[in-house]
């Protein structure tokens, strides 16, 4: 018996079910007016095209930014209970998604176990593409079993289309199993807005290249991620004024900025920060409840430990009783 294609392994629409033709045309498949014989441009055309339309990105995101805040607050709760954020993405969302939740333990010494990502298709993908795993539910719903989600967590789905199976599968499950749920796409009216509690939508308009979402969707999807993550953690108290006080100083680069933390913050000279932060066993925000608060190590650990790492109200333990 002959392989079957591609096409043909797509399942039939189960009774009652909504199918492509119930949902209106989504916009980032639309072919761009602004980029009509792109092929034959020059170089410098091309890129005036994409950075004309990349301008467009932020305009969009702003236009989200009331559910954006909910998302932040809601991943800062969790995080506080000692919850989790899990991204869910396929293809470049999910590319979006790993990046993100790397970052995080380097910028704030959050736990790798705090911030993580499933992508469809596992880690391999981040590299090649992955062609049928998007395309299932039960391979969301199974990835995101695999992490047992909680009413602790929250489970952010990523899909510039806003139908991706793979990633509803998988926020659906999560939201069944009492988890928050969220899910951010580029586009309105689509069966991911039905599956989650907060929906968060960056219209972007056509793409360049039609169906690229590797571009302005992507570019969206970064920056609200870049929102979510940062917003979460400086509402956990990680950032002090503007400043990363919960730097990991792993390497010479991040030490240096946590010098500097330290000098800025405490106004203090650079052999009194560096003196500072061994004293403090390598950590910053100790190191900055010692100098501002003017106590020893014990007493800032203890206060740390009070104010679950917020760095501000250890400084102000007065502020600890309210």
């Amino acid at each position: 018996m002959a392989s079957m294609t591609m096409l043909e392994q797509v399942p039939s629409e189960k009774p009652g079910a909504r199918t492509v033709k119930d949902f209106p045309t989504i916009t980032t498949e639309t072919s761009n007016a602004a980029s009509e014989g792109f092929d034959t441009k020059s170089a410098l055309e091309i890129a005036r095209i994409i950075n004309h339309e990349d301008a467009k990105v932020a305009a969009a995101v702003r236009k989200a930014l009331p559910e954006i805040a909910i998302a932040i607050d809601t991943v800062a709760r969790s995080l506080r209970d000692g919850g989790r954020l899990i991204y869910v993405g396929a293809g470049s969302s999910g590319r979006i998604a790993s990046l993100d939740a790397s970052e995080c333990p380097p910028s704030y010494s959050t736990s790798p176990s705090q911030v993580q990502y499933i992508m469809a298709g596992g880690p391999k993908a981040l590299a090649s593409a992955s062609d049928v795993n998007e395309d299932s539910p039960e391979i969301g719903q199974r990835d995101i079993a695999r992490r047992r989600p909680t009413r602790k967590d929250i489970v952010i789905g990523i899909s510039a289309s806003g139908r991706t199976p793979y990633v509803i599968g998988a926020v659906e499950y999560a939201r069944a199993r009492g988890a928050k749920t969220a899910v951010i796409t580029c586009n309105h009216d689509t069966p991911i807005a039905d599956v989650a509690d907060i929906c968060i939508i960056a219209d972007v308009g056509p793409e360049v290249v039609s169906g690229s979402t590797r571009m302005k969707s992507a570019t969206a999807q970064k920056m609200i991620l870049n929102m979510i993550t940062t917003g979460a953690m400086t509402r956990l108290g990680y950032v002090y004024d503007n400043l990363m006080v919960n730097v990991h100083m792993k390497n010479a680069k991040l030490v240096e900025r946590g010098i500097r933390v330290l000098m800025t913050l405490c106004n203090v000279d650079r052999d009194t920060a560096i003196r500072t932060i061994k004293s403090a066993g390598k950590s910053i925000p100790i190191a900055v409840v010692m100098l501002k608060a003017k106590v020893d190590k014990m007493e800032a650990v203890r206060r740390l430990t009070k104010s679950d790492g917020n760095v501000r109200l250890a400084v102000d333990d007065s502020r600890l009783e309210l």
